[in-house]
């Protein structure tokens, strides 16, 4: 079921990428026309039309953002031009991207975490959930596992020591409440609180479900020693863009920060 997930979103990528980056037009390789950045649309591309309305004016940065839904196609179009950075994922995900790809891409500036947060419409709390639960995760390697130990954490299975970024559910050594895991694209979960019992849900995809994370999840990820951080990340050799320095110092600045505080109310942390 992963794999055919996973090839599923490679085909359709692909084509977000011929459709959509053949329409805007520019090859954003070069270092004087304008930042084409790919990103998220919740939280990252709000951040960043943040700082494109309000900053980058008096920075000299001419910043564009474009949108994506999937997580292949912005580190893709970053890979071969299309776009010169994109801000989207974490440094777990990245690693695991370029290793299967073969791309060279580098995180630039660490910005915000964005929770991981296990929710439902059917109980209210963990202990409610009834023997034989299905569970809803994401089908990627890293968010599953990310998943996988956030339950963990919160005593809902038990994994085998030492399981790192690509954990399975055949990982699992302990599970009393004989979860059954559905595992589906992540942008998928969040759609999915209807026909589950429960739904592992990344944080981006939360907010755009109009899910608040520090009021709804039933348990959420702590940032302490969190590696999930999200970052503005450029093909290897592009990090000393001036557009992107430019950038890294805008995301990083104080305005953000308030930004971020103040849009999302803990549902998003800024971590700088």
């Amino acid at each position: 079921m992963r794999n055919t997930a996973k090839i599923t979103t490679a085909v359709l990528a692909a084509g977000a990428l011929t459709l959509g980056l053949s329409a805007c037009g520019a090859d954003s390789s070069g270092t004087d026309g304008p930042l084409i950045v790919a990103a998220s649309p919740v939280p990252h591309a709000e951040i960043l039309n943040f700082v494109k309305d309000n900053l980058a004016k008096k920075e000299g940065l001419d910043l564009q953002v474009k949108e994506f839904t999937d997580y292949v196609t912005p580190n893709s179009a970053t890979q071969d031009g299309s776009v010169g950075a994109n801000y989207f994922q974490n440094k777990p995900y990245l690693d695991d991207f370029n290793k299967k790809n073969g791309t060279d891409i580098v995180s630039v500036v660490t910005v915000h975490l964005e929770p991981l947060g296990l929710y439902s419409h059917k109980v209210k709390k963990t202990d409610d959930l009834k023997s034989g639960a299905t569970v809803a995760i994401p089908n990627d390697t890293v968010n599953e596992a990310r998943a996988l130990k956030l339950l963990a954490a919160h005593g809902l299975i038990t994994l085998k020591a030492g399981v790192g970024n690509e954990a399975t559910p055949s990982d699992i050594t302990n599970n009393p409440k004989n979860i059954k895991f559905k595992e589906l694209e992540a942008a998928q979960t969040p759609r999915s609180l209807d026909d589950v019992d429960a739904a592992v849900v990344n944080g981006n995809y939360a907010i755009e479900s109009d899910l608040k994370p520090s009021r709804d999840a039933l348990v959420l990820e702590s940032p302490k020693n969190n590696p999930y951080g999200n970052f503005l990340a450029v093909k290897k050799g592009n990090e000393d863009d001036p557009r992107v320095k430019k950038l890294a110092k805008l995301l990083t600045s104080p305005e953000v920060k308030k930004f971020i505080r103040d849009k999302y109310a803990g549902s998003v942390l800024a971590s700088f």
